[in-house]
């Protein structure tokens, strides 16, 4: 008897795989990670700062903007690495040395015998190269996602990626607090050196199941039928082994509006992970084993997680009714900035915990819920050119963050110092010194409210239709 062959058009035959959930699986565990090594050192500036004998958490603003300048300055290279030579060994790269030196931030300040091991400066310059490792993550997982992905997927994944790092900051400091602080049922499990080891370790598992799984493309991977590739349409994408395009980048006016937008959200948002703990603690009285305070740290990651996923459906949803994605990523953008302001300028004139944690938790949900927006805007503009591209975008971003993390431990000092001046030398009381702190930070909100404005107005400008290189057609919309 013969054996019935099936057209093309059989079920049993074109049903396509779902390897590239796989793969969002791994993309959303590396986000995880990103941020699990991120916000667990401002989990640690307590601690961190008495161990190295400084006066305060805020002197540790030079290792927060380290970290940011060297994420900044390294964003393009790995970029364009990942454009060029693929983002499995590119992200691998990344990892393995992020990791290393997650592990070595523990060990800056130990006394071994009679032996220290460094202290401040030795700890901007970890953080340095810390940042410089780190720095493309974001960028190889967009170039990823751009290879493994539908182009009106975009958001949704890039949604769930951001969800996913959100979620880790937003436990990191519940963890934190299980581990490191101890809660009131049970004693703390490791120093905070130690959690750097744990949070080290976590990375180099990742790497493992990374370099196991993934390949660059559906079509390296055997698990992938042809079904699967041509809903992706992967086969349609050329590859970018040439160099940066700088001088299309630069006349590129959307390109330039998002990248100076990317940078305003970030310059708010970074006090989410940075200085949010500490002030929480010093204005509200939390204590460092307070489970009810762990969660308020973590709240406006936790919240922000939400809008990341909500965003993605949120652009699909309004692309279908105005028939214009371009125009619904504008109108969520714009809108979202506008609120975010509204809430600043709330967080401003908060008084109570709950209302200061509701309302600095809405901001950060209306930045999340642009990101899937804007990192998708960055694979239209720059398809073959995705991951470099988005590096240009996270590196504005990351110079934001960079001038937050100074500018605001800056400004807190300041106000504190005019205190010691109006003393008149005399050593200030550490309820002064504290009254003076807050009065920065209260300075340092209104500057959050101004730049979300700014940023509304920056999503007018960024029209996603007009890519780096006009004549690469991008992919259909069919799933």
């Amino acid at each position: 008897m013969t054996t019935p062959s099936f057209p093309a058009t059989s079920p049993l035959i074109v049903t396509p795989t779902r390897v590239r959930y796989g793969v969002l699986g791994l993309l959303c565990a590396l986000s995880m990670i990103t941020y699990f090594d991120r916000v667990c050192f401002a989990s640690a500036a307590s601690g961190m700062a008495h161990d190295l004998g400084l006066s305060s958490k805020e002197q540790l603003k030079w290792a927060h903007t380290a970290f940011a300048i060297a994420y900044g300055m390294f964003e393009i290279p790995a970029g364009w690495l990942g454009d060029r030579w693929g983002p499995r060994w590119t992200l691998l790269r990344i990892v393995i040395w992020w990791s290393l030196f997650t592990v070595l931030t523990g060990l800056v300040g130990m006394t071994v015998g009679s032996l220290t091991l460094g202290g401040l400066t030795l700890l901007v310059i970890v953080r340095f190269l810390f940042g410089a490792g780190e720095a493309g993550a974001y960028p190889n997982i967009a170039r990823a996602i751009y290879n493994w992905f539908p182009l009106h997927r975009w958001e949704v994944a890039q949604g769930y990626v951001w969800m996913s790092g959100r979620i880790a900051g937003g436990i990191t400091p519940l963890v934190w607090a299980i581990l490191v602080s101890g809660t009131a049922v049970s004693a703390p499990l490791v120093h905070w050196r130690g959690a750097f080891l744990v949070f080290g370790g976590l990375g180099l598992i990742w790497c493992g199941a990374f370099a196991w799984w993934f390949r660059d493309r559906p079509a390296e991977h055997t698990l992938v039928n042809a079904a699967e590739r041509e809903l992706i349409g992967s086969t349609r994408q050329p590859e970018s082994h040439g160099a940066i395009p700088v001088r299309a980048m630069l006349r590129n006016r959307s390109l330039w509006a998002i990248c100076l937008m990317y940078s305003l959200i970030n310059y708010g948002w970074f006090f989410n992970i940075s200085y949010l703990p500490g002030y929480l603690k010093d204005r509200f009285a939390l204590k460092d084993g307070d489970l009810l305070g762990a969660i308020y740290k973590g709240a406006p990651l936790w919240i922000g997680a939400i809008g990341c996923v909500a965003g993605g459906f949120i652009v699909n949803g309004l692309a279908q009714r105005l028939a214009d994605r371009r125009l619904a990523r504008q109108v969520v953008g714009c809108g979202a900035m506008a609120v975010c302001a509204g809430a600043w300028w709330g967080v401003y004139r908060a008084t109570s915990l709950h209302a200061f944690c509701l309302l600095i938790s809405l901001a950060a949900f209306c930045v999340d819920l642009t990101l899937g927006a804007a990192w998708a805007t960055c694979q239209d503009l720059g398809r073959k050119h995705a991951a470099v591209t988005a590096a240009c975008m996270n590196t504005f971003g990351t110079m934001g963050a960079a001038l937050a993390a100074w500018l605001t431990g800056a400004i807190v000092e300041h106000y504190v110092a005019v205190q010691a001046e109006t003393s008149h030398g005399a050593t200030v009381f550490a309820t002064d010194k504290q009254t003076a702190s807050m009065a920065g930070y209260q300075a340092v909100f209104c500057t959050y409210a101004a730049v979300y404005v700014v940023a509304a107005v920056c999503w007018c400008f960024i029209n996603s239709a007009q890519p780096l290189e006009p004549d690469d057609a991008p992919r259909a919309e069919t799933d």
